[in-house]
This record gives structure tokens, sequence and C-alpha cells, in this order.
């Protein structure tokens, strides 16, 4: 697979690991985030192997940015090939403890910037005739927990963007799909992997008894992102060792 990727938030973690087997398979990967000095050391980790990596420091909130940062990939490679939409927050807390500003912080970052993030994208990839957009989802998506309201109610609506994206897109040779993660094991959940009692109740309920890490995750995007997958789109595709197919 040749082509142009731009991953959102691909310092670390998940982002980082996708990025790695997209360039793995033979594409021009763009990592983004907020810090050049992170994003570089990151890049340079996959240079040092001989892959094709670059940079865009930009926040993914600012619709202008984003707008200006794709435009630049675009003039500097031609093209568009692939989004991955990665970006996200997390909050924590009691029903009558959340606020306005934490409800918006998080639905600005895991569920408006996305839907920016594809819109620009699109336009150059309906030019070409060609695309793929994937959103870093969550099994939230499916199942409700406490206390993370705002976090829940984002990856529900990154289900609905991904069909109706889906929907509208197609006719221009685009896909858009979603790859759902159950637990992984990321800086964001550090704090709950040091709880041993939690760590070992999600294992019990995992079919795979583990947590899933970064590479995992992978493949999937690979796959959604190549021409093996050129007929599936508007999908939510769970990657979480089982843990939602069994009670």
């Amino acid at each position: 697979m040749v082509a142009l990727h731009w991953l959102p938030v691909a310092s670390r973690g998940l982002g980082l690991a996708m990025a790695e087997g997209l360039a793995e398979a033979g594409s021009t990967v763009v990592v983004n985030g907020r810090s050049p000095e992170t994003l570089e050391t990151a890049a340079s980790v996959l240079r040092n192997r001989g892959l094709n990596a670059e940079i865009a420091a930009f926040d993914v909130t600012d619709s202008r940015g984003t707008q200006a940062a794709i435009d630049s990939i675009v003039a500097r490679h031609g093209r568009l090939d692939i989004l991955i939409a990665n970006a996200g927050l997390h909050h924590r807390a009691a029903l009558a403890d959340w606020t306005p500003e934490a409800w918006d912080q998080i639905l600005a970052t895991n569920l408006k910037a996305c839907f920016f993030l594809a819109q620009h994208a699109a336009a150059s990839m309906r030019q070409q005739g060609f695309g793929r957009i994937l959103f870093t989802s969550s099994i939230t998506a499916f199942l409700g927990r406490s206390t993370i309201h705002a976090y829940v109610a984002s990856k529900s609506g990154l289900a609905g963007l991904t069909r109706s994206l889906a929907a509208e897109l197609g006719e221009h040779g685009i896909t858009c799909n979603a790859i759902c993660p159950g637990y992984f094991e990321t800086e964001l959940t550090a704090p709950l992997l040091r709880d041993e009692a939690f760590v070992a109740r999600v294992n019990s309920r995992i079919p795979l008894r583990r947590w899933g890490k970064p590479r995992d995750l992978a493949g999937v995007a690979v796959f959604l992102a190549s021409d093996a997958a050129p007929y599936i789109t508007g999908q939510q595709i769970v990657v979480d060792g089982g843990y939602t197919t069994s009670l």
C-alpha cells in the first residue's frame, strides 16, 4: 500500500502504533499532536527503522489550523489518502459534579474535532476519487459506564457520524469506519493498570484474559485503510479481546 496517511495525536499509544503499522505497509505517515518536540521524537523512532514519517503540529480543535495543515500536506505530497482521527480526552466525575466547561471540552475534542477533520480531509479525497477515513472510537459506543458521561456520549456520537459520512461520501470512493478498542495498555489507562483488583476483574471478562497492547490495533487500521477493504464502510470494528461478546 503506497499512500499518504495523516494521523492526529499519534505521538504515543494507540495512535503511534497505528502510524507504525501503516508506515510498515508502505504509507508515508504524517503524525500530529500539539508538541513539535514530542512529535519529532515519535517520528524519529519510525525514521530510524527506515520508515517514511513526517510531523504536523497543531491543535485538532482549531478548525482553521486543521484546514491549514491539510492544505499543506496536500500541497507537499499531491494527495491525502488516509485520515485517522484519533484525538481523544477523558474526564471522570459523578453526574452532579460535571460542569458545562468539562462537557464541552470532551465533546470538542472527541467528536467535533473528528467531524471537521473529516470535512477538511474529504475535500481533497473527493477530488482524487479515493479516501479512507477512520475514527478511533471505543466499546463505550455500545456499553455505558458511570462517571464518564461525556466520553460515552462522544463515542456514541462517532458511531452515528461514521454512518452518516459513509452514506454521503461513498459515491466519491471514500469509505468511513470506526475502530472501537476495549481495554488497552496506554498512558491514558495507566491509573487503572495500577489497580490490581480492577485489572483482574477486567481480565476475568476478557476471553483472551489480557488487556490489549497498542500493536494489537495496528492490523485492523492497516486492513481498513488498504485495498483489502474497499467494500467495507459505515462499520464499527470492535477490537477488545472478546470483552463485549460474553456475559
